[in-house]
């Protein structure tokens, strides 16, 4: 698989996480910043780093399946290896500024 055809299935998969929504924050993890990184092996198997809002957040089983079988729909999708971690820890400031707006969120000289 060449580099194009690499980066070219990283955008498919990116495409096919913004169908999970979150549903406590009813956003699109790309768009909430919840994914971290998203990288494809040339045998297909593509690696995901997530993270959820708060380290207890009761929706991780919901979202980890989520991602895992959103990416399983992209073709040349072999293998999807979700991992989670809360390093850096999740913050509004890693949403787009389209989810912050239509949530409500705004910077008023911090986070």
């Amino acid at each position: 698989m060449s580099v194009a055809e690499t980066d070219d299935l990283v955008r498919h998969v990116e495409d096919a996480l913004r169908l999970v929504i979150d549903p406590e924050l009813g956003g699109n993890i790309v768009e909430l910043g919840l994914v971290y990184y998203v990288a494809i092996q040339e045998d297909g198997t593509a690696h995901i780093v997530m993270t959820t809002t708060t380290p207890g957040c009761p929706a991780t089983d919901y979202l980890k399946a989520g991602v895992r079988d959103s990416a399983r729909t992209v073709p040349g999708v072999k293998f999807v290896d979700v991992a989670l971690t809360y390093e850096p820890p999740w913050s509004p400031r890693m949403m787009t500024p389209d989810a912050r707006l239509r949530l409500g969120i705004t910077d008023r000289g911090g986070w």
